[in-house]
């Protein structure tokens, strides 16, 4: 087994222009970074922060790169399946088969209450599971008929990838719904809290994984787990290597504002962080 490592870009901020991710993902992929992963929002905490799309941006870079995977977060129960599934499959042609969708019910409310959709959690769990199960679906290039259709539809082409376009799912440990979620599909993005003003203590990852392990038939073979942190220049397979008993097989080094205290310095600390290579 062995650990692959992805630079984690957020879309809001500093980092919401589209040109600037595009940029740094770029610079990934010549750094020697196996994948780009990208967080999903329509808006941000501070109202005055840039947003950029991620799928629009995720289908820039793979434009412009040849190897770099793209993670991209599609936090699914404010999004039409259908429209998902051909974004997915266009995306996924366009790359070569690159793409891995991540999929979320999202951290805050106010993206659906401001749009008058319900916040409530048990309602975007229930609409996140109908939308994973309709990408299966529509992904096979069959006529299917989905949730709440009443006559068959056939969406072609299938994804370049296959069976299926891997579905990682995220969630906040230690609640199950979530990671059980994640052990139906290819992989897990679970999140800790506090995440980013500490290290996940090794034990408590492995509960996590445990807990996805004993939920699987498999247990962890061929499922990926991924998990989001910081590491020094250089140092990230040295960082991320106690987890990998564990299951570990994505290291996503985390670049935001909170990597230095100087916020305003948060981007050329990426590049410098990404130029480094894992």
């Amino acid at each position: 087994m062995s650990i692959r490592y992805a630079v984690g870009l957020p879309n809001v901020g500093g980092f919401g222009d589209p040109r600037l991710l595009v940029e740094l993902a770029v610079l990934a992929e010549e750094s020697g970074w196996d994948g780009v992963y990208l967080w999903d929002h329509v808006l941000y905490h501070d109202p005055a922060w840039p947003v950029a799309n991620p799928t629009v941006t995720a289908s820039a870079i793979a434009a412009v790169t040849r190897r770099i995977r793209l993670i991209v977060m599609h936090v699914l129960p404010r999004r039409r399946a259908h429209v998902v599934a051909r974004e997915s499959v266009t995306l996924d042609t366009l790359s070569g088969g690159r793409l891995t969708l991540a999929a979320a019910i999202g951290s805050m409310d106010q993206e659906y209450a401001g749009f008058g959709e319900s916040p409530s959690l048990p309602v975007r769990g229930a609409a996140l599971d109908s939308a994973l199960k309709d990408l299966d679906l529509l992904w096979t290039g069959e006529p299917v008929i989905v949730s709440r259709g009443s006559e068959p539809v056939r969406m072609t082409p299938a994804p370049v990838q296959r069976p299926r376009i891997p579905i990682w799912c995220g969630g906040r440990w230690p609640n199950r719904a979530p990671l059980r979620r994640a052990a139906r599909y290819d992989g897990a993005l679970p999140t800790f809290i506090d995440q980013r003003r500490r290290v996940v203590p090794v034990s408590e990852f492995a509960d996590a994984s445990s807990f996805i392990a004993s939920a699987r038939d498999g247990g962890l073979d061929g499922f990926d787990i991924a998990l989001e942190g910081s590491s020094d220049p250089g140092a990230a397979a040295a960082t991320a290597a106690p987890y990998l008993m564990s299951g570990l097989t994505w290291w996503v080094e985390a670049l935001g504002w909170w990597r230095t205290p100087d916020p305003a310095n948060a981007i050329a600390h990426a590049r410098t962080r990404i130029t480094a290579s894992p």
